[in-house]
């Protein structure tokens, strides 16, 4: 699972190569996707921290978008909060880059680690994402449901699209929903699939409501 093997290779050094095919498959895949006509699909890319941090991440973007002639606005790259801050002016020159080429920039994990706003309002982020950990004690903790409240707010007066990840219960989406997040992430909405298997259930959605607007 990604809890040990992504450990392993950051203590290897291993994750720089292997980041480095994921973000080349992504960029193949999506530009599969966006030839099928799904212009307006992003794929989203994790960085690891070592990843982040590597000299050569700027110009491997640059050559897996080139190598698949895939827009750059197809792609998100998502960091956690805690390495973008851990040294907040470095970050800012790599994520500024990132973005001048028109890259997408999520800040993965957000409220679970140690933010400056005054950073914060500089970094060139388009979203938010909020820690599964927040939204699992939603229906049970009314301190999980206020941090929430207020990390939406946060994001939508800077003009962020605003994530939630962990939505595993009707509950949780709706309170999501009503609140105002853009998206949601969770094993209720979908799992892990292949990418056959998950465009199958794409088209299969898509025949339901073709028929039911006949």
């Amino acid at each position: 699972m990604p809890d040990a093997f992504i450990g392993l290779a950051e203590r290897t050094g291993l994750i720089i190569n292997l980041g480095e095919w994921v973000l080349n498959e992504a960029c193949r895949q999506m530009r599969v996707w966006y030839d099928g006509g799904y212009t307006r699909w992003r794929i989203a890319v994790n960085l690891s921290a070592l990843q982040f941090s590597h000299a050569g991440l700027v110009n491997s973007v640059a050559r897996s978008l080139a190598a698949h002639g895939l827009p750059a606005n197809c792609l998100t790259l998502e960091i956690t909060e805690t390495t973008a801050m851990n040294d907040a002016d470095a970050s800012l020159s790599v994520l500024q880059k990132l973005a001048d080429m028109g890259v997408d920039i999520s800040i993965d994990d957000f409220g679970t680690g140690y933010s400056s706003l005054m950073y914060l309002k500089r970094l060139p982020a388009n979203e938010l994402k909020i820690d599964r950990g927040f939204v699992r004690e939603l229906e049970h903790d009314s301190d999980d449901a206020a941090i929430v409240s207020a990390i939406v707010a946060l994001g939508q007066a800077l003009n962020l699209r605003i994530v939630a990840e962990g939505v595993e219960t009707p509950n949780q989406q709706h309170f999501l929903t009503e609140l105002g997040c853009n998206a949601l992430q969770g094993y209720l909405l979908g799992i892990p699939l292949p990418a056959e298997r998950f465009m199958a259930d794409i088209d299969a959605a898509q025949k339901r409501v073709a028929e039911n607007t006949v």
